[in-house]
């Protein structure tokens, strides 16, 4: 797993790496002795994969919680290349960015204001966030939504669930089900900036009735808006699944490889009204004088994983689910460095010369591995479920000069840091939906969680910390009658810093009290979710404004602080032909008595987290095979530091997006041929989604102005 964004040099490894070949080996052992197992089986249906998978942490609307689902047929119209959190763009609360400006690359997303750090993500149940830096790359996982069957969102602290706690939000994402037929799967896709995607997928279907093999091949490939921000990724995704009466037993190896010319700087005020495109990446002045770009300014990485479940019906009331996982993850990302002080990659000085020319590699290997497991009962009024998992996280980082004008006394192969470290993460919880009447049902949650995390930098010191968390949560669901249910719950969640926070200090844990109070109405024409949010703070890791040696962020503990929000989306059919689908954020986001440094700013306004975000997508569907989407996007105005600067302010923007598909259904050699459009910014707005302050000055991240993708898709 990727340890930090932006290339953060993290920590080495001075022990025994785990083999990736045994680590295999143990997997599909363990996979055929299930198989074994489940040959004797004969009793009841297995379960759906959805409830079979991710019944821990998925929610329904008998539970009370903030949620919204996006399945594959809502992916589909618009699934041409761009990440997971484009896709997610017109979800409440929801606002996300690229840093290429076109959707592809590195892109991040921010619900409540909280960013990727703070939403935990799962894979079938299994952690996907980077354990150190706790954030998400997307960069790492190309064309994974070719491979999501389903998405549920929880804003708000949610349920428990493994790996790192959610502080604004938690994603689960369901990978393809098993086919019951033979069929295939070919999509290409090309659009603005030489954007390009192609993708194959296959199964078996069911093979005797019990076996799936199935798969996918994806590259994609753009020069993006920004210059020189290049990506060429590539991905693939295996999953065997045996089905039997009362058995369901998944191995999926999924993974990718990228490549991307680094568009982390951002711009100047100066350069964002004359050169929106300029990228300084790369940048620096030969001996003649000349401006040059180093060729190879990249980000380059691998990461696969490895997954084995086993579900089990035991009978009508039981269930369990067992998972063991690995994900290997390696790579390096590589600068031209002008003019660097040779000590600071252990080089003596030549003579009276002191700094050099050089290109630089800060590489990552890191292995994380574990296991999860639940088990469920379920009756007429009682629905519970026990569970928990076992994480370990091993991260080996050093750093290698690969070329110098001046090499001293180097070697090929030197390395000028070696850092390590180490995090464990288990937890146990137990969840009950417990049905008091026909009416009100109970919801209850507890979790304890026990986080060991131990590293060896220059930038943290000795780091050997070992937090304990207890994490309740409580509920009730009043259906007032078939149409309007009313639900209120609390949660408890407590996090530990990351590993860049213990660079700027003494750093304390967070902690977060969660209210959330809704109001749900469903009709055959109109549904609407709207729920009041409160989620108190203490001891929040806030942005201080200072950036450490490679531009990362530097958080320090602030007292109090605090999110106060409501939150509508609906879904209105006009017609037959007409859909609706709005939504909105207002809130209100604040530190108490904000003191940085020594100076008290009184109460001011959280950085990254707008008072306003409105979506809304309008569906026209004149044929049953024709659907045409209009997609708009408000984002209110919001600052990047947490004293409001002027300066640290970013404008609000406005951005329609208008989505076309139409799809054929053959008679003979094709079951489907798909033909998809998507322009996006149609009105050429020039806005600006995401931004950083270096101290006092503002850098920004442009994003394109009207561009498009087409794609066709052949299904047999």
């Amino acid at each position: 797993m990727k340890t930090s964004l932006k290339g953060t040099k993290v920590l080495s490894y001075k022990g025994s790496k785990v083999n990736q070949k045994s680590i295999l080996f143990t997997l599909f052992s363990l996979l055929f002795t299930l198989f074994s197992i489940a040959q004797e089986k004969d009793s009841v249906k297995v379960n759906s994969l959805d409830e079979v998978l991710v019944s821990a942490v998925r929610v329904t609307t008998k539970t009370p919680v903030t949620f919204s689902n996006l399945d594959k047929k809502d992916i589909k119209y618009r699934n041409l290349g761009q990440d997971i959190p484009i896709l997610m763009n017109y979800l409440p609360s929801v606002v996300t960015t690229s840093d290429a400006g076109n959707g592809m690359g590195y892109t991040g997303i921010r619900v409540r204001g909280s960013d990727a750090t703070r939403v935990n993500v799962t894979i079938n149940g299994i952690p996907y966030n980077d354990a150190e830096s706790q954030g998400t790359f997307w960069v790492n996982m190309p064309d994974f939504a070719s491979s999501v069957e389903s998405l549920q969102l929880q804003r708000g602290v949610g349920t428990s669930t493994n790996g790192s706690a959610a502080f604004g939000a938690s994603l689960n994402m369901l990978t393809d089900n098993y086919a019951s037929k033979a069929n295939g799967e070919i999509s290409s896709s090309y659009g603005s900036f030489n954007s390009q995607k192609n993708t194959v997928k296959f199964s078996t279907g069911l093979l005797n009735d019990h076996f799936e093999l199935a798969g996918r091949l994806s590259r994609i490939k753009s020069d993006g808006y920004v210059d020189r921000a290049s990506s060429d990724l590539k991905s693939y995704f295996l999953q065997g699944t045996y089905v039997g009466k009362t058995t369901l037993i998944k191995a999926l190896v999924f993974g990718g490889t990228e490549k991307t010319y680094q568009s982390w700087n951002g711009i100047d005020a100066e350069k964002l009204n004359e050169n929106r495109t300029y990228n300084s990446a790369g940048e620096f002045t030969d001996e003649a004088g000349n401006t040059r770009y180093y060729d190879n300014e990249t980000d380059n990485y691998q990461q696969d994983h490895y997954q084995l479940h086993w579900s089990e019906s035991f009978s009508d009331k039981w269930s369990s689910n067992l998972a063991v996982h690995y994900t290997k993850g390696k790579g390096y990302y590589e600068n031209y460095k002008e003019d660097a002080d040779m000590a600071d990659y252990s080089l003596l000085p030549v003579g009276a010369i002191t700094t050099t020319d050089l290109v630089r590699q800060k590489w990552l290997d890191n292995d994380f591995y574990g296991t999860t497991f639940s088990v469920k009962y379920k009756d007429e009024n009682l629905d519970v479920i026990f569970g928990g998992g076992w994480n370990k996280y091993e991260g080996d980082h050093f750093g290698k000069v690969i070329w110098a004008r001046y090499a001293s006394q180097s070697e090929l192969g030197d390395h000028y840091y070696d850092d390590f470290s180490t995090k464990t993460d288990g937890n146990i919880f137990a969840k009950a939906n417990y049905q008091f009447t026909e009416k009100l049902s109970f919801y209850g949650d507890l979790q304890y969680r026990n986080v060991k995390y131990k590293a060896n930098s220059a930038e943290t010191g000795l780091v050997d910390d070992n937090f304990n968390f207890f994490n309740p949560k409580a509920g009730l669901n009043y259906e007032i009658n078939q149409k309007n249910t009313l639900y209120f719950s609390y949660a408890r969640a407590n996090r530990e810093p990351n590993r860049t926070d213990y660079e700027g200090g003494n750093v304390k844990p967070e902690k977060l009290n969660d209210f959330e109070f809704g109001w749900r109405f469903n009709s055959e024409k109109f549904q609407l979710n709207s729920n009041f949010y409160y989620m108190a703070y203490k001891d929040q890791l806030i942005l201080t404004g200072t950036l450490d040696d490679v531009g990362a962020p530097i958080r320090s503990n602030t007292d109090k602080s605090y999110r106060l929000g409501f939150e509508v989306d609906a879904t209105i059919k006009l017609s037959d032909q007409f859909i609706l689908r709005p939504n909105f954020t207002l809130s209100s986001n604040k530190n108490v008595d904000l003191a940085v440094e020594g100076q008290n700013y009184g109460t001011t306004k959280i950085a990254y987290s707008p008072e306003v975000i409105a979506g809304n997508i309008i569906v026209y569907s004149p044929l049953e095979s024709l659907h045409i989407s209009l997609l708009q996007k408000y984002v209110g105005e919001q600052y990047m530091n947490n004293i409001e600067l002027p300066s640290a302010k970013l404008a609000d923007y406005f951005v329609n997006d208008l989505n076309v598909s139409y799809e054929i259904k053959p008679k003979s050699i094709f079951k489907s041929i798909m033909i998809t459009g998507l322009v996006n910014n149609i009105l050429d707005k020039k806005y600006v989604s995401n931004g950083a302050m270096w101290d006092v000055y503002p850098y920004y991240y442009p994003q394109a102005g009207i561009n498009f993708l087409a794609g066709l898709t052949l299904k047999f």
